[in-house]
C-alpha cells in the first residue's frame, strides 16, 4: 500500500486548500514519508463568488516531510515576509506541530547576523535570517549539505536528504520569546521593490 497525503498530516492542509504552488506533494522515496515542496497559505482573501484569489498571507519556498505514522510534522523550513507570521504560521500548522520536529523559517526582517529558537505551539522554531539567496540554498548551507550531491536527485530524493540530514540538527541559538522577536524585528520590506522587471 502506497501512503498518500491524507495518511499524514500534511492531509488537512491538502483538505483546507492551503498548499500551494506545489513542485512535490506526494511520497518520496522513504516507504511511509510524503514530501512537500511549495506555498503554505497562511491567510486566505475574502473571496467573491467563486474566483481564486493568491493568499493574503503565506509562507512560500516550503519544503516539508511528514510521515503516515507520525501524528505531526517530521520537518518543515519556509520563508516569512516577517517574523510577525510565526504565530500565524503555528496556528494554522496546529497539532501538526510536535517538540521532535524540526521547524526552521527564515524570516526576512530579522537582523542578517543574528539566529534564534523560539518556542510556539509546542515546538521549537529555528528562526534564521535569509541573505538574498533562497530558502533551499540556505539550508543546505545550515546542514552542511553539498548542493553538487543532491544535483542528480529529483526532487523527491532532495526531500528525504534535506529531512533526514535536519533530523540530526541539534545547534543551538539565543532563545528569545515571540514578544521578544516581535520588539527585535525591523520593518517588513516590499519584496517587489527594486526589483529589475
Amino acid at each position: 500500500m502506497s501512503t498518500t497525503i491524507a495518511d499524514t498530516v500534511l492531509g488537512r492542509l491538502e483538505a483546507e486548500g492551503r498548499l500551494l504552488n506545489s513542485v512535490l506533494k506526494g511520497p518520496t522515496k522513504k516507504p511511509g514519508r510524503i514530501g512537500f515542496r511549495g506555498d503554505i497559505a497562511l491567510k486566505f482573501q475574502v473571496k467573491k463568488a467563486d474566483e481564486a484569489r493568491p493568499p493574503e498571507i503565506s509562507s512560500d519556498q516550503v519544503i516539508a516531510a511528514a510521515h503516515a505514522d507520525e501524528p505531526y510534522l517530521a520537518f518543515m523550513c519556509g520563508f516569512l515576509v516577517s517574523f510577525e507570521y510565526v504565530k500565524l504560521l503555528a496556528e494554522v500548522l496546529g497539532d501538526a506541530l510536535a517538540p521532535q520536529g524540526k521547524y526552521f523559517l527564515f524570516c526576512d526582517n530579522i537582523d542578517i547576523s543574528k539566529r534564534y529558537q523560539v518556542d510556539f505551539g509546542g515546538a521549537t522554531f529555528y528562526i534564521l535570517p535569509i541573505d538574498e539567496a533562497t530558502v533551499y540554498n540556505e539550508l543546505l548551507q545550515l546542514l552542511y549539505l553539498e548542493k553538487n550531491d543532491l544535483k542528480k536527485l529529483d526532487t523527491a530524493g532532495k526531500v528525504d536528504a534535506i529531512a533526514d540530514k535536519a533530523k540530526g540538527f541539534d545547534q543551538t541559538f539565543p532563545k528569545i520569546s515571540y514578544e521578544e522577536g516581535l520588539a527585535l524585528m525591523g520593518p517588513v520590506r516590499n519584496l517587489y521593490e527594486n526589483r529589475p522587471v
